[in-house]
């Protein structure tokens, strides 16, 4: 396999991927705020970065590869929807966090090796803050700690913004205790009837370019090999991550690759509640399979901005028709374990190139279906599953796929109406057969008669 690309927004540009440690691979990439239920920009974030660490541990092994992905169980977010519901707030972040992991489970998304709780971490940015206080990058005011980013000569390296345009680009808070209206709040009070924990500054709580700063550091060390998230982060959230935790650990890289997935809208605009095209996870899995959704994700490339439509997730529905279609035609082949195509595993080591990945795939399934011997559908349908695996595709039974849920089977009598269909057959009642053809048309579900029997599949 040709060498590891990945683009680096600290260079805007792709750059030659060596990690500090081979043996131990580390990846952080920026999860949910638990406050609702996921939308689609999560899904798609986390997608991109779930088949980043699938290829990475297919390159360099399991057991080499650390991936930390956060949930922000502590945020300003959850707060309002406490006040808007009057549920509590641990009743919201648990409910919140389960929808999420039930959802990405759906689309398959691994799990990373640590999924750690921003509250489970408070001790460790307290001592963060301690470090950027005696480092001279922070200071004290009117209970809060704020970093000042005048001590920081290099500040916006990451975004390559100046300071004006930062100030222009970012809903700045506004405070007299600020000695430059850019500084972040590294701890701030909390009202008794808030979130908080006692620290030397007082009862109060982290704010939130802190919290990852101090979960990637515990966990994968002062520096590491990649930091993910959606490309909305740069600014601030990543350009502050990058300031406080270079400050507290000086000589230290924090993050070598920054890698950003592009913005995602929703035919052509913008997802925006207040455009009315705002959709979350679940509404979409309500109507069409996960894998769909999956692998319309992947059919433009993650840097690039992503663009939702109904119609691009029926097409995606219909490639996978496809897929499972030549899997179907060759259940009688037993598959054996091999490594993934390397066409694929190229396009996927140029920046993770998986619209040029999904063609090889096709290339795959097109040779499978003219394949004429026994080892030749052996060998390519191995392939096959071997290279979806690294994008975490066709990991589903081909008749599960077509079929939907037993109970679906059940509700419809889907076989009990096939069994009734051939009985007219033989009976010579073509027109109750065309009739029993039809009402299942109407109901989604379409019969193909084989040589082997009839067989069915949703349409």
């Amino acid at each position: 396999m040709t060498d590891i690309y990945l683009h680096n927004t600290l260079l805007r540009r792709k750059q030659k991927f060596e990690p500090i440690d081979a043996s131990n691979v580390r990846m952080y990439v920026c999860g949910p705020t638990v406050y609702d239920r996921a939308h689609l920009g999560n899904a798609k974030t986390s997608v991109v970065f779930d088949v980043l660490y699938r290829f990475l541990r297919q390159v360099y092994g399991p057991e080499h590869v650390t991936y930390v992905s956060n949930i922000t169980d502590v945020d300003d977010k959850i707060l309002n929807k406490h006040k808007e519901t009057g549920k509590p707030i641990r009743e919201i972040t648990e409910q919140t966090c389960r929808w999420y992991l039930e959802d990405m489970a759906k689309l398959n998304v691994m799990n990373p090796n640590f999924r750690p709780r921003a509250t489970e971490y408070i001790g460790e940015m307290i001592e963060l803050v301690k470090l950027l206080l005696a480092n001279g990058h922070a200071y004290e005011a009117e209970g809060h700690v704020l970093f000042s980013v005048d001590s920081m000569p290099n500040y916006g390296f990451l975004s390559g913004r100046s300071m004006k345009e930062m100030m222009a680009g970012a809903r700045i808070e506004v405070a007299d205790y600020k000695k430059n209206p850019a500084d972040f709040i590294l701890w701030k009070p909390s009202a008794a009837d808030q979130p908080g924990w006692n620290s030397p500054w007082g009862y109060g709580r982290p704010g939130w370019h802190l919290e990852c700063s101090a979960m990637s550091s515990k966990l994968l060390g002062d520096s590491f090999d990649i930091h993910g998230g959606g490309s909305d982060l740069i600014f601030p959230h990543h350009e502050n991550e990058c300031a406080q935790s270079c400050c507290a650990h000086p000589g230290s890289s924090f993050a070598r690759y920054w890698v950003h997935a592009g913005m995602l809208m929703v035919d052509g605009v913008k997802m925006s509640k207040s455009l009315g095209n705002f959709h979350n996870v679940d509404e979409i899995l309500s109507q069409y399979p996960a894998e769909a959704l999956r692998l319309l994700f992947l059919t433009t490339h993650y840097h690039q901005p992503f663009n939702f439509t109904f119609e691009g997730l029926q097409a995606a529905k219909l490639s996978l028709d496809k897929f499972y279609n030549a899997l179907r035609q060759t259940a009688e082949i037993e598959a054996v374990e091999t490594a993934p195509d390397e066409k694929v595993m190229d396009a996927l080591a140029d920046d993770i190139n998986t619209p040029l990945a999904l063609s090889h795939l096709h290339e795959i399934v097109n040779n499978l279906n003219k394949a004429e011997t026994a080892e030749e559908k052996v060998r390519l349908k191995s392939s096959l599953l071997a290279s979806a695996g690294v994008l975490g595709l066709l990991y589903q039974d081909p008749e599960a796929w077509f079929k939907g849920s037993m109970n679906e089977i059940v509700e419809l009598g889907i076989e009990a109406k096939i069994a009734e269909r051939l009985a007219a057959k033989k009976a010579k009642d073509f027109a109750l057969a065309d009739r029993i053809r039809d009402e299942l048309k109407e109901k989604g579900i379409i019969l193909e008669d084989t040589p082997s029997g009839t067989i069915w599949k949703k349409a």
